[in-house]
């Protein structure tokens, strides 16, 4: 995730030059953990990862396999626990296991679709004390509606935040960028101050679940760069108004090239620290700092993940599934640096983006180690020369263990 405020902040943090030297990166504790508690949705919307929909899934973990899971992942210092599904209202026992992990001292977010967030359960919702609640709009009404499979979609999420803010919850908006939609992200970020929203997450179209076999509705790369350029220069009005607001972007980590490349035209006296910064966040972590728990119990590198399984939390504790090395996938994630192929491999900026979403690279080649496609820099912004092999179409034979477990640093 990249945090365009926090970093804008940065920029802003002395208005003289400021190229020294900055305090040591924090390190997380532990992996932010985004569980799938439950796959049931009201809702069947097109580009879901979890291919959820309005029906039991057998499987799923009890309420006593839950907290148990909980008791290890707080122990292995996980600072972190995002509830989300399917839709985790439909969870009978999401208010139980919320408040326990609130007890237990787990910052708690909620993904919610908006639309079960209604008058009869604000209260029970106000109650878990929810550190913050996202909901996903996927553009105006009629788009949105669309999107979600469902008339009236739109007017009961937007609703759900009203009644979040209305009770003193932190609410924001997720908006997943493609071809479709992205001409209302003008309209969309405009209900910012008219709903006044707290947060705005722009996640680019990842492909997993629904969303990969929609991918040909991925927003192209002129797309991508326009709808940036209008979300970093309305994050900057918001600081140069001082009333910021938090902007955040997801599965996309040359967001945060893109945005160094940005601020070269506004603080170029800046662009020494900045750039330290940005190293210092290190880009993808997935399979490090982002860690998922499917419905079932399974455990993957991040959400969009599924089709790669890393262990099961019924059989082994998450605490030495996520350690686990012997797994070449998680070596290769765990790497500092990757090894990375084609256009990533030769990148000047890849300390930054830590070469990006391995997912989308796996979802097309079968490699994930080959070139994110969907970087939407160019050669010459990457640092990439004409004379650079970019070994193209090379041959793989589809197994990971292809690069040498020891190759990597756990």
């Amino acid at each position: 995730m990249f945090r365009m405020t926090q970093i804008m902040q940065t920029m802003l943090a002395d208005p003289k030059s400021d190229n020294g030297e900055l305090p040591p990166a924090r390190k997380p504790p532990g992996p932010v953990v985004i569980w799938n508690l439950v796959r049931r949705c009201n809702l069947t919307c097109k580009h879901c990862y979890s291919i959820s929909a309005d029906k039991d899934f057998p499987g799923e973990l009890s309420t006593s396999e839950i907290y148990s899971v909980m008791d290890d992942l707080r122990g292995f210092h996980v600072p972190v626990l995002i509830l989300s599904g399917g839709e985790p209202l439909l969870r009978p026992d999401i208010y139980d296991i919320s408040k326990r992990a609130k007890a237990m001292g787990f910052y708690v977010g909620l993904s919610s679709n908006g639309t079960l967030i209604n008058n009869d359960n604000i209260k029970q919702i106000a109650e878990v004390g929810y550190d913050y609640v996202g909901i996903s709009i996927d553009g105006i009404k009629k788009t949105h509606d669309t999107f979600r499979r469902r008339e009236g979609a739109f007017d009961e999420a937007m609703n759900g935040i009203h009644l979040c803010k209305q009770h003193g919850i932190k609410a924001g908006m997720r908006f997943t960028l493609t071809r479709d939609n992205a001409h209302e992200l003008p309209q969309v970020l405009n209900l910012l101050d008219e709903y006044d929203i707290d947060k705005f997450y722009l996640s680019h179209l990842n492909y997993a679940g629904r969303g990969n076999k929609n991918r040909g509705d991925d927003a192209h790369h002129k797309m991508t760069r326009i709808a940036m350029d209008l979300l970093l220069d309305t994050c900057w009005t918001y600081l140069q108004k001082g009333r910021p607001k938090e902007f955040v972007t997801g599965n996309n980590d040359a967001d945060g090239i893109y945005f160094l490349l940005w601020a070269k035209q506004i603080m170029p006296d800046k662009i020494e620290k900045l750039r330290k910064r940005l190293e210092q966040w290190g880009g993808n972590s997935s399979g490090v700092n982002i860690a998922n728990i499917d419905n079932l119990g399974n455990v993957h590198p991040d959400t969009f993940w599924w089709d790669y399984t890393l262990g099961n939390v019924k059989q082994r504790p998450f605490s030495q599934i996520w350690q686990d090395t012997s797994d070449p996938l998680m070596a290769g994630l765990k790497a500092s640096p990757r090894t990375l192929l084609g256009r990533c491999g030769e990148c000047t900026h890849k300390n930054i983006c830590n070469g990006n979403t391995r997912v989308r690279a796996w979802k097309l080649t079968g490699n994930p180690w080959e070139e994110d496609p969907a970087c939407y820099l160019t050669d010459e912004e990457l640092g990439i020369t004409p004379q650079d092999n970019r070994l193209q179409n090379r041959p793989y034979d589809g197994r990971l263990q292809s690069i040498p477990v020891n190759f990597y640093e756990s």
